[in-house]
């Protein structure tokens, strides 16, 4: 670090004390969760077994899944399995480990976070850039931000649904594949990835056409966030003294639009789409749901809704550090793109 400017120094310095801070933020979630989940009503164990079965079965259960003595007790023993990277035992499927669950169905997740942040962001950012720049497009713009702000996820999800696969039948209702097409072994888990990997374009086409109504649901919702920060960013940008400078040296619009306007009007929007993440992940569950999207966040809600302690705990502690880590990187992002920034 001493070849370091103090700039990068500062950076790395709140980098760290970042990393420092997560693991806290992590115990706290896991402890709130933990605390939420048995104050909840309903017994686990008669969600497995029925209210009808013997106590003695009961009791073997329930020592079996970790479930017996005190709520400190079994605190304690969540948090120091926690502290050992033991994320537990799903309660529902009789042993299988919380981690695999995860590695098995986050990548059908990823998938569709990485398509629906796409979907947002282009077509956010273009509508920004259009409404900014064109007199008489700004009442449009901002109507089209609201109305996508206040739009319920499952009701477009459901519209686009009628739409494009009942009536029009353009689009598959859900899933990530055909019931009758099996990809076998993947690579990344991620379909139009390995597809791609493995040259199968027949297999990639097939994954984006299921990709695309549940990606532009999720996406759609999102874009108005984007377009009205690219809106507002760039016109307050567009009239500063600097891009008037620019103009009575005759620089052409469109280099001042993208050196001056768009350039300094992305920073905003990349620090956005940060705080936006955790948005990007409860509206998955929505979209899960409705696209019957065999993710993480659609096996979150079936763990709520069975009363699965250990998976509704693992899934919610690795969203907390995948939101954590997110974070960090947007604040990097930020710090290259605009030198002004110090932390």
């Amino acid at each position: 670090m001493v070849f370091l400017s103090d700039r990068w120094r500062s950076l790395i310095k709140y980098c760290l004390l970042r990393l420092l801070l997560a693991p806290v933020m992590v115990l706290l979630v896991a402890t709130i969760v933990f605390v939420l989940m048995r104050l909840a009503p309903g017994d686990p164990i008669d969600a497995i077994v029925g209210t009808r079965a013997p106590a003695a079965v009961k009791a073997n259960l329930r020592q079996q899944l970790g479930l017996e003595g005190s709520l400190a007790q079994q605190y304690w023993r969540y948090m120091g399995g926690l502290l050992r990277f033991d994320l537990g035992k799903s309660l529902s499927t009789r042993g299988e480990s919380v981690g695999k669950i995860i590695g098995d169905f986050f990548p059908a997740t990823a998938e569709l976070a990485i398509y629906s942040t796409i979907v947002a962001l282009a077509l956010g950012i273009s509508l920004g850039i259009v409404t900014a720049t064109r007199p008489g497009w700004e009442l449009p713009g901002r109507l089209f931000s609201i109305i996508t702000y206040a739009l319920p996820l499952f009701w477009v999800g459901m519209v686009l649904q009628l739409l494009f696969s009942v009536q029009l039948g353009w689009f598959p209702l859900g899933g990530r594949l055909p019931t009758t097409l099996q990809i076998g072994k993947t690579i990344t888990g991620l379909y139009t990835i390995d597809s791609l990997l493995q040259g199968n374009l027949s297999l990639f086409f097939i994954s984006l056409h299921h990709l695309v109504l549940p990606s532009c649901t999720l996406g759609l919702v999102l874009s108005g966030i984007f377009e009205r920060i690219m809106r507002v960013n760039l016109q307050e940008a567009l009239q500063s003294d600097h891009v008037e400078a620019a103009r009575a040296r005759g620089i052409p619009e469109r280099r001042i639009l993208w050196s001056h306007g768009i350039r300094n009007a992305l920073i905003p929007v990349v620090t956005v789409f940060g705080l936006t993440f955790a948005a990007l992940l409860g509206g998955a569950v929505m979209t899960e749901v409705t696209f019957s999207w065999p993710g993480l966040a659609n096996r979150l809600y079936s763990a709520i809704l069975g009363r699965d302690y250990s998976v509704v705990q693992g899934i919610v502690v690795f969203f907390a550090v995948l939101a954590t880590l997110v974070s960090i990187v947007i604040d990097l992002i930020n710090a290259l793109l605009d030198p002004r920034i110090r932390y």
